[in-house]
């Protein structure tokens, strides 16, 4: 159990990082810059944060526990948008973090999933472990899409813990 808990502590530091180098590259961006897409495919800053919190709940609540309890908003089909403000969305995203570390903190990590991604990843993650360094990957990803994207909207680069 004790190497457990060395492993789940290194992950959630990596984890944790990631998350806040999200948040501290769009920091400082007003409600238009964070609603505005400048890439092709369409996708705002806000809507990537927001996507993020639902990864969060679907990965840590949905497949970990088998269960998430409701949102008080359908989905939106715009992928990677979002109609709702920014103090809402980090809001959001903030409580699902929280969530996803009561989650990790009480399940170990080679504990199967109560639920299920869809294939064809569904299969690929047959424990927590897989799903925090999942977690990690996605966070990560998206921290430099939005890094590419903050030097597009005002040319500041290199933010961010890391």
């Amino acid at each position: 159990m004790e190497t457990d808990s060395a492993e789940k502590k290194a992950l959630s530091v990596f984890l944790a990082a990631q998350r806040a180098a999200v948040l501290a590259v769009v920091e400082g961006l007003d409600a238009r810059a964070l609603t505005t897409a400048v890439l092709p495919s369409g996708w705002t800053p806000l809507g990537l944060v927001e996507h993020l919190g639902y990864a969060e709940r679907h990965w840590f609540q949905e497949v970990v526990l088998g269960k998430a309890e409701p949102l008080d908003w359908p989905d939106d089909p715009a992928p990677l948008t979002t109609p709702r403000p920014p103090e809402v969305v980090f809001a959001f995203y903030a409580d699902q973090c929280r969530r996803s570390d009561a989650v990790l903190a009480r399940t170990p990590l080679a504990a199967a999933p109560l639920g299920r991604h869809p294939e064809p990843l569904g299969e690929e993650f047959g424990n927590v472990r897989g799903i925090v360094l999942h977690m990690i990957e996605e966070t990560a990803r998206h921290a430099g899409h939005l890094d590419a994207v903050r030097e597009l909207i005002d040319g500041r680069t290199g933010l961010g813990p890391r």
